[in-house]
């Protein structure tokens, strides 16, 4: 905790009478923001196994973390000793088979009597959640909160049987999608393609990979093969905006073999 309580010390300097005006004027609301952006950079360090890049965001995030802490340190709201003792205790209740003589069998049910632990913790609390969904945060990224609600509603026994249903709901997606373009009515159209994202993301779900991950190393594929093009563009001072259809394609095809060597 030394070192924690050193960064406390210096956001304190930061944000006091002879601190940074921009350090001063930050509230949980904007350092949030700061927070999801330093975030999403580790997530690039830890994607490209570059240590030293993990190294660096990990501190950067803390950093945020502990900024956001001493805000509400500032009101006498809490401190980070608090955060870390209430975070501790949750973690001990919640293994109660590590920490006391519980007996789970299986991964199944280890995630019940995770479940059930948190659903006595809800219970506790003044206002109870009229839904399931309730505790689904409304900020996340749209893919990644399509995934929890779905999670959330599985649980519940709401699911289909096997991957075969997901993707026969799919394919009648793309159809109602295809309804919508043809009708001419935006609206519909965003509604019946927003649909097959969502379900997709269950198709995900089904084959065991995160769908966050999956477009993340797709479209670095596809920045991977562009970049290839753009090369053989500059090499031969093409503008790629001049070129035919078919001339595209083929620097396509031969930037994709390229990359994927």
């Amino acid at each position: 905790m030394e070192n924690n309580n050193r960064l406390s010390e210096i956001i304190r300097t930061l944000r006091g009478e002879n601190g940074c005006a921009w350090d001063k004027e930050q509230t949980a609301q904007s350092m949030w923001r700061c927070l999801a952006e330093e975030v999403y950079e580790l997530r690039d360090a830890i994607v490209e196994n570059d240590q030293t890049d993990i190294l660096e965001e990990l501190g950067d995030v803390l950093f945020q973390l502990i900024f956001i802490i001493e805000i509400f340190n500032e009101k006498k709201a809490f401190d980070l000793a608090r955060v870390v003792a209430q975070v501790a205790q949750k973690m001990i209740r919640r293994h109660p088979h590590v920490y006391e003589d519980a007996v789970v069998s299986s991964k199944k049910e280890l995630d019940h009597q995770w479940e059930t632990i948190k659903a006595q913790e809800k219970s506790g609390r003044e206002k109870a959640d009229e839904s399931v969904l309730d505790r689904v945060p409304k900020g996340m990224p749209s893919l990644l909160r399509a995934l929890k609600v779905s999670k959330c509603v599985v649980k519940q026994g709401f699911d289909w049987d096997d991957t075969n249903q997901v993707l026969k709901t799919v394919r009648e997606e793309l159809d109602e999608f295809e309804a919508a373009l043809a009708s001419g009515s935006r609206d519909d159209a965003m509604i019946e393609f927003g649909d097959i994202l969502f379900t997709l993301v269950n198709v995900a779900r089904f084959a065991g990979f995160h769908p966050e991950t999956a477009l993340a190393a797709s479209t670095a594929k596809f920045e991977g093969r562009y970049r290839v093009m753009e090369k053989k563009l500059k090499q031969h001072h093409l503008e790629l905006n001049q070129l035919p259809r078919k001339k595209i394609d083929q620097l396509w095809d031969e930037a994709k073999r390229n990359y994927d060597k």
